[in-house]
């Protein structure tokens, strides 16, 4: 059995990170969680717009996927920084992030009296708490408890030809070991959702499949909107892809071979083992949050374009087909496969070497976004504001 290093929380989830996380509520939040952030070393912040003037399905978004990032495995302990009257309940977050047995810490800056003092507050309290965390040690984890996202992002020919195939040779490889791959982006499987519905484990999981497809396709005709106008984007197009369907028939194989064993919504917690689709966007940011918040220990992002970005809580390990792309940008590359199409490494090689990446990644090492400060975390929305 093979494992490596990582935490063991106390129920019974694995986290490859042990960050303490700052959390505000709302958007009026955002300064003093920054400066809190700034001031105590070793922590993490997400700043984000939403948290007030929302309701209904938007307002339970904002909710679950603070929620859902503040019990993401990764994360070993959560100071949650309220405005004091925003429509988010902080008392109710936390409580939401506490089943996890972590500790949580809330608070409201009306309360302590204003920023300066919310500041100082703050530290205090996420200074006490990464001590605590520090303190924490690493235990033996099979990989079989490992969550991995696929994502692509500034997708060029390379994409479909190199990077996204090996990253599915890789998922192959983790899914054999009993754990677990989520793939997403709804939108960038359009065209190409046919090759993925017969894949499904159940004839429900193919249905399933089908009218998320659906419903995004509704909601985009109800705006008025045609998506061709912004997929494949220029950048794209710029990359030698052409068509929606060919970018999507790219898109589908970084998720390897296996079956899939079912549908979940953006930010909806993922099964462990096996594949999982994740109804989420194609935007980068707000795909990998929902990652995230779902769950995922590690993200793997590939891009021929070249793309810096990373996440709050998960490590994001980038991975290109394009040489000269990764000679440009190799201060944001972590993984190089183009000598694929040179003809001088096989697919399976290819893929062996994005697996061993993610398994240094599990046991601590430091992708290029972490290592540059990349905490980058947003939030999808559904509706209008108030």
């Amino acid at each position: 059995m093979k494992t490596f290093q990582g935490y063991r929380r106390p129920n019974g989830d694995v986290g490859i990170r042990n960050h303490l996380l700052i959390i505000p509520t709302v958007i009026c939040s955002n300064q003093v969680v920054n400066r809190i952030s700034q001031l105590v070393p070793d922590t993490v912040a997400i700043p984000h717009q939403h948290g007030c003037s929302q309701i209904g399905a938007d307002k339970e978004r904002t909710f679950e996927v603070l929620a859902g990032t503040g019990k993401n495995p990764n994360v070993g302990g959560v100071l949650i920084v309220s405005l004091g009257c925003e429509v988010i309940d902080p008392v109710a977050l936390g409580e939401a992030i506490r089943v996890t047995g972590k500790p949580v810490e809330v608070f409201d800056i009306q309360s302590v009296g204003g920023s300066v003092k919310a500041i100082q507050h703050g530290v205090e309290l996420a200074r006490r708490m990464r001590a605590l965390l520090d303190q924490e040690e690493k235990t033996a984890i099979p990989l079989s408890e490992l969550k991995v996202g696929v994502k692509c992002g500034g997708s060029d020919a390379t994409s479909g030809l190199a990077s996204n195939p090996a990253l599915g040779a890789a998922a192959d490889s983790l899914i054999s070991e009993g754990g677990g791959i989520v793939i997403g982006e709804t939108t960038e499987i359009i065209g190409a959702e046919h090759v993925l519905a017969e894949r499904c484990r159940t004839p429900e999981v193919s249905e399933r499949l089908y009218s998320i497809v659906e419903r995004f396709e509704k909601e985009v005709e109800r705006m008025g909107a045609d998506m061709r106008g912004g997929n494949p984007s220029p950048g794209n197009i710029a990359g030698g892809l052409t068509t929606i369907e060919e970018k999507s028939l790219g898109c589908i194989s970084k998720c390897g071979t296996a079956p899939i064993e079912g549908i979940v919504e953006y930010a909806e917690h993922i099964p462990r083992g096996g594949l999982y689709f994740m109804d989420s966007p194609g935007n980068d940011i707000e795909c990998v949050s929902g990652m995230a918040a779902g769950g995922a220990h590690i993200v793997c992002f590939t891009t021929g374009r070249g793309t810096p970005t990373g996440a709050a809580v998960v490590p994001v390990i980038k991975i290109t087909g394009n040489k000269k792309m990764y000679e440009r940008m190799t201060d944001n590359m972590d993984v190089d496969v183009s000598d694929l199409l040179e003809g001088t490494l096989s697919m399976e090689a290819a893929g062996d070497r994005i697996w061993q990446e993610i398994q240094e990644v599990a046991a601590g090492k430091l992708t290029k976004a972490e290592v540059l400060g990349h905490n980058e975390f947003s939030i999808n929305r559904i509706g209008p504001s108030l």
